[in-house]
């Protein structure tokens, strides 16, 4: 008995390498790309692990949760750190990144997050850029959350450690992931006696034993069915074209911005300037007084489907989440979700205006 899933040829040297190169294009970049085998927490953490140790001074930009995961593994190798924490609902400056550089000029490694995806924010990465590159820093960004909702641009902006996953704006697969490598980058890590090597976490093993090789052996056996679906994800964009997949996403978070202040009922956008939102999914505050965990338990009882979350932890309470990215960044989404918010606040005694709402959505999209 066959199956298309389990009876595959083995996945060639030859096509991983033609995937990276197609994963390279889609970033402009013309640095290395390892393709990761796992979630984008492995390149994530084995690129500060890499390239980060006790030598390190390191600028950690705290914009959401992933910012303070960065931070803790920095310290974790013996890096001096120096956290810059945002209020969840902004973004962080340019100003503000190099007013740190001015008191602490020692720093050599800057940790940000381009889109967090879990607060709705998104940061302006190219301006950031160009402070890092003055100070001669190393540049490590987070662009799982951005890559397909926003331009990503890692040899424009002077990112010298650039990772992205596929599971959200691309549409793609959670189990393998990306990381571009800069000449510098390689460099630091090579110099770095704490790097990890013979382990998954090693960027270096496919640097000597992949890139370096001619990219004709890999290092072990490789997720074929993420590799394949990956490929396939990459090929729906080409065939769209990048433009078309992020301005997708810019109108649905327009859209559902626009549409929760015309839905009222005390719900409105948790990021407060619009420049400072993210296009791959949009977060709300909850009304005074109601749960947002009860607000999303009851909205999606009328639909369990919706992309509809909670804020994690103590944001439970006060943070909804619209996650409108890939198959979801569609206008029968954004206006779905806010019909059954409009639902569950009616619950709670508000008034709000759904067809408003609707209209709202309506009249983002056809712009």
């Amino acid at each position: 008995m066959t199956h298309p899933f389990l009876d595959l040829a083995p996945l060639s040297a030859a096509r991983f390498a033609s995937i990276e190169d197609r994963v390279a294009r889609l970033l402009g970049t013309e640095q290395d790309v390892v393709i990761m085998q796992g979630e984008a927490l492995l390149p994530l953490e084995g690129a500060i692990r890499a390239a980060a140790g006790p030598g390190t001074t390191a600028l950690n930009v705290i914009t959401g949760p992933y910012g303070q995961t960065f931070g803790t593994w920095l310290r974790d190798c013996g890096a001096t750190v120096y956290d810059l924490s945002v209020p969840y609902h902004a973004a962080v400056t340019a100003d503000q990144v190099r007013a740190v550089f001015a008191q602490h000029p020692e720093i050599d490694f800057v940790s940000l997050v381009h889109a967090e995806a879990a607060t709705g924010n998104t940061n302006p990465v190219a301006e950031i850029g160009e402070v890092v590159r003055e100070q001669g820093a190393l540049f490590y960004l987070d662009a799982v959350a951005a890559i397909g909702a926003e331009p990503v641009l890692p040899d424009a902006w002077g990112v010298d450690l650039c990772v992205i996953g596929a599971q959200k704006a691309m549409g793609g697969p959670a189990g393998v992931s990306a990381v571009s490598v800069s000449e510098r980058a390689w460099a630091r890590m090579a110099a770095n006696p704490h790097a990890p090597r013979r382990s998954y976490l090693s960027l270096l093993d496919w640097k000597e034993r992949w890139i370096d090789g001619g990219r004709t052996a890999l290092l072990h056996a490789p997720a074929q069915l993420e590799m394949l679906a990956l490929e396939a994800c990459i090929e729906r964009i080409e065939a769209d074209g990048l433009e078309t997949v992020m301005a997708r996403h810019r109108k649905a978070a327009a859209a559902t911005r626009a549409g929760v202040r015309a839905l009222g009922g005390g719900l409105e956008p948790y990021v407060r300037e619009d420049a400072a939102a993210a296009p791959v999914a949009t977060t709300l505050r909850a009304p005074e007084g109601i749960a947002a965990s009860d607000l999303v338990a009851r909205a999606l009882k009328t639909d369990a489907g919706l992309p509809l979350a909670a804020g994690g932890g103590p944001l439970a309470t006060e943070m909804i989440r619209v996650n409108h990215y890939g198959p979801d960044a569609r206008p029968e989404v954004v206006e779905s979700c806010l019909t059954a918010l409009g639902t569950a606040l009616a619950d709670h005694g508000a008034t709000p205006d759904v067809d408003s709402a609707r209209r709202a959505v309506a009249e983002v999209w056809e712009k």
